[in-house]
């Protein structure tokens, strides 16, 4: 005991000496002086830069390059701290001789700017506790200087596997990196894409090539960092990219064919998102999205109909919307043969344009409004045809066909015009 309080009070004399020294209050001050010059600026800079000093609303153009500023704002005071505390820890080293407690509230400053930056940029939970767990410490370990000691140890924790020598830093830095090119690129590409779709001076074709384009440069341009990071030679990727191209030709030629069938429906513009697609084999819907492997029809039934891009290409399909909005439906219904047909005929046509879908009016050729005439003579009555013209398809939203032949059905009882059926006369003969 004796010796411990020997040890402790000798400690304390070492800490008392030391806190009534000029190198204290030097250090103090500058670190009072750095929040303070930092507090200050990021005042000014907050209130005077219209990205920072207020959130962006979503319709804004560019909404996503005016969101990334306007969060970088929380990130300037803890910037600023840092470059003024690394300016001073210089300037005290020279003048006074030691910088170690600036040092310590460095590391704290940077401890807050890299939380800040994962609390308010990563939403993604796994990047944050990665980035929370291993980036701040080794940030840390970066500023006090021990980074490169605690570097050298890792390396030297190492298997071999045949030609690979593979070592607890290299695995390490791969995660880390891997998770954060991750979350860089995808962040990237959702900006990107993004704002190339926000360009409304772009027809709707060259803002999904540019958006696919943008999306694929950013994938090569990430993966090679990858590669960089994990230590393989590029050069080595000349002998890969030939296995790649055999293995492409044989075991995954679907996916390449739905590939390059994407790239060319994106170009050729044959399709375009909003169009109203009806396949070979009956599936139909709007095109909600056209990706780089498959197209997604909506149905107005809510269902989502996966169509590889290959189908496209390689077979016939209907696009109803494409060039022309409007479309030709037609009715079929009977009537008696005793029916005044010259009565009927203006009845039905009146009835038809009174829906508020159906095409009509003086201002509309003639054969674009509602029409009514015999398609042919039945076994128990005459065949009406009835042809209409509307903006969009007949389902959905768009139910014409069933509302006009309810008021059809109505108008013809209001008039008393009768509706056959079949009938059959049986004769029972005596034998």
């Amino acid at each position: 005991m004796d010796i411990l309080k020997a040890k402790l009070n000798e400690l304390w004399n070492i800490i008392s000496h030391w806190a009534v020294s000029p190198p204290f209050y030097a250090q103090i001050g500058a670190i009072i002086a750095a929040v303070i010059i930092a507090w200050v600026v990021t005042f000014i800079l907050k209130n005077k830069s219209p990205l920072l000093s207020k959130e962006p609303l979503q319709e804004n153009n560019f909404y996503g390059f005016r969101l990334f500023f306007y969060r970088i704002g929380d990130l300037i005071f803890s910037l600023l701290i840092i470059l003024l505390l690394s300016i001073a820890s210089d300037i005290a080293k020279q003048v006074v001789g030691q910088s170690w407690m600036i040092k310590i509230a460095l590391s704290l400053a940077v401890v807050f700017l890299l939380y800040t930056f994962i609390s308010r940029f990563i939403d993604n939970i796994t990047i944050n506790l990665i980035s929370k767990w291993i980036g701040i410490p080794i940030a840390i370990l970066y500023v006090l200087g021990w980074l490169d000691n605690v570097i050298d140890y890792l390396d030297t924790i190492s298997i071999d596997l045949g030609n690979i020598d593979l070592t607890l830093y290299g695995v390490i830095r791969t995660i880390l990196f891997g998770a954060i090119l991750f979350w860089l690129g995808r962040i990237s590409n959702n900006i990107g894409t993004r704002a190339i779709r926000q360009r409304e001076n772009l027809d709707a074709s060259t803002r999904e090539v540019l958006a696919k384009l943008f999306e694929i440069s950013v994938i090569i341009v990430f993966f090679i960092l990858l590669l960089q990071i994990m230590g393989i030679n590029l050069t080595a990727l000349a002998v890969f990219g030939g296995a790649l191209g055999v293995g492409l030709g044989f075991g995954l030629q679907q996916i390449a064919s739905n590939f390059i069938s994407g790239i060319i429906i994106l170009l050729d513009r044959s399709i375009t998102i909003g169009d109203y697609i009806e396949m070979d084999d009956g599936r139909s819907g709007t095109l909600r999205e056209l990706n780089m492997r498959h197209a997604i029809l909506e149905t107005f039934d809510g269902k989502d109909v996966m169509v590889p891009n290959e189908q496209f290409i390689t077979t016939s399909y209907i696009n109803w919307t494409h060039k022309n909005t409007k479309q030709r439906y037609s009715l079929e219904f009977s009537v008696a043969y005793k029916t005044d047909l010259d009565m009927m005929f203006p009845i039905i046509r009146d009835i038809v344009a009174s829906h508020p879908k159906v095409l009509s009016g003086p201002d509309l050729p003639v054969e674009e409004r509602p029409d009514a005439e015999i398609l042919d003579f039945g076994e128990s009555g005459i065949n009406i045809l009835v042809e209409f013209w509307i903006e969009g398809i007949d389902d959905g939203v768009n139910r014409v066909g069933a509302d006009l032949l309810h008021m059809i059905w109505k108008e013809l009882r209001k008039n008393n015009i009768e509706i056959p059926f079949p009938q059959r006369e049986v004769k029972i003969l005596n034998n």
